[in-house]
């Protein structure tokens, strides 16, 4: 297996005098897998989620995201990468008011070069992906929070990137939504896509196949690592 994420002791310090936020984390992930990265407010885990999507740069260490050197890369080369290579799906769902569900996932594709006959027609089929086929039309005020949830996941998986990070994806919704975004993402990790959930939550950790937790900028446990000790 490649890995798609590989950190090396990467330590993130913010402030003078510095405190880290991250504070020597090692991680592995590779393609295919669906991790759970769980903390309590103030772990670190959000620090950790900018880290792997290139949103921030380690102070020390390395990062590399699918086979690529953050440190070595310009910033237009960052956001190429997160562009192409990297969805992202927050709990809060950030869509456009006023504009169509295929419209908001249409503009997940406006910064890869796409024209835009093809970044509709992609949307429509993104959408049709999280069940959404009946829905293309419908504005933001119109559907669910679930709905709403799955229009932002649609938009982050539009252009099929290997790595999907999403951050307490189920945070906004009531537990029968949550639980059908959680099959989603379940759906998805079958289809070959990489995910990564950070959450607080651990009850919803307990139900993906690796679960890391994080403390004080540190990893203090890994089911994988329990797995082949």
């Amino acid at each position: 297996m490649n890995p798609v994420i590989a950190l090396e002791n990467v330590q993130r310090a913010y402030g003078d005098p510095p405190v880290l936020a991250c504070a020597g984390v090692s991680l592995r992930i590779d393609a295919g897998e669906f991790v759970a990265i769980v903390g309590p407010s103030g772990s670190g885990k959000s620090t950790l989620l900018n880290l792997i999507g290139t949103l921030d740069r380690p102070t020390a260490g390395s990062a590399h995201v699918d086979g690529l050197d953050v440190d070595s890369l310009d910033d237009r080369s960052l956001s190429a990468l997160r562009a192409h290579r990297i969805g992202f799906v927050f709990q809060q769902f950030h869509l456009a008011e006023g504009v169509t569900a295929v419209h908001n996932v249409a503009d997940g594709l406006l910064y890869t070069g796409t024209p835009l006959g093809e970044r509709y027609r992609q949307a429509e089929v993104a959408l049709r992906r999280v069940g959404l086929g009946h829905r293309l039309t419908h504005l933001p005020h119109q559907l669910s929070g679930g709905e709403r949830q799955r229009v932002a996941i649609a938009r982050a998986v539009v252009g099929d990137p290997p790595l999907l990070l999403a951050d307490e994806p189920t945070g906004n919704l009531d537990s029968t939504a949550g639980a059908s975004i959680v099959g989603l993402l379940h759906e998805l990790n079958s289809q070959g896509t990489t995910v990564v959930v950070i959450t607080h939550d651990n009850e919803l950790a307990a139900q993906l196949p690796r679960r890391i937790a994080i403390r004080d900028g540190r990893i203090v446990s890994d089911s994988a690592q329990e797995i082949h000790a």
